[in-house]
């Protein structure tokens, strides 16, 4: 398969990178705006099958987007994984900060998406798979600081089930992991201290499984992975 995933550079992304590669008939395209360790990773381990690709996704230019993936032909799995939280009161955040949250939650991936269906329809059965986070399900748990990142991850998950219904006669499935607590920088960063249940390892063991396998059982499906939130 020919799977792309954004948001390589750490935690989760990363770690998905390396298990998905340990197939070596697997093609590996790991998009992120910085690519120095995914290619510091593939070349210590000889894997050819890794290929990095420098993206920023919030930048709005078509050319620019088009012409970065142009040297693609086809994608079997497209898995929307980068991310950015900000953790702010709600009566502190800017402007600024609603729109750099939903640049990279929201509009990266809608950009991407767009960009890539005709590569995606190239491939019988292909899979996009978004990753969102429970801050973002309705009645979940919610945490002082993060309206923005959840309101954006809500986002994330009605662009999942209505791009489904856009794209089952396609026969491209779309669905949404929404992560609960995973040991990653990112969680650090916003509860600081708090020991996860679950490693960013364990998390993109699932991923790379679900990426490859979901499809085949859920279309259009927002799934809870999440042995507790904080």
């Amino acid at each position: 398969m020919t799977i792309l995933i954004t948001g390589t550079s750490r935690g989760i992304g990363f770690d998905t990178v390396k298990l998905l590669a340990k197939d070596t008939d697997n093609t590996v395209i790991a998009v992120s705006r910085d690519t120095s360790r995914i290619e510091q990773f593939a070349k210590e381990n000889h894997l050819k099958n890794i290929q990095s690709l420098p993206l920023d996704l919030t930048n709005f230019d078509e050319v620019y987007l088009y012409s970065a993936l142009s040297g693609i032909d086809s994608v079997d799995v497209l898995i929307n994984n980068a991310g950015l939280l900000i953790n702010k009161p709600f009566d502190q955040l800017k402007d600024t900060d609603w729109k750099t949250i939903f640049e990279v939650n929201v509009f990266g991936l809608v950009r991407l998406v767009n960009a890539i269906l005709p590569k995606l329809k190239a491939k019988e059965g292909a899979h996009i798979l978004n990753i969102s986070s429970m801050g973002g399900v309705q009645g979940s748990s919610k945490f002082p600081g993060l309206s923005a990142y959840s309101a954006s991850k809500a986002a994330v998950i009605n662009i999942t089930e209505c791009l489904a219904e856009e794209l089952k006669e396609e026969n491209i499935k779309v669905n949404c992991l929404a992560l609960g607590a995973v040991q990653t920088e990112m969680l650090a960063e916003a509860f600081p201290g708090y020991q996860a249940p679950l490693s960013s390892q364990q998390m993109a063991t699932y991923l790379s499984w679900f990426a490859l396998n979901g499809h085949q059982f859920h279309n259009g499906k927002v799934i809870p992975v999440a042995v507790s939130t904080p």
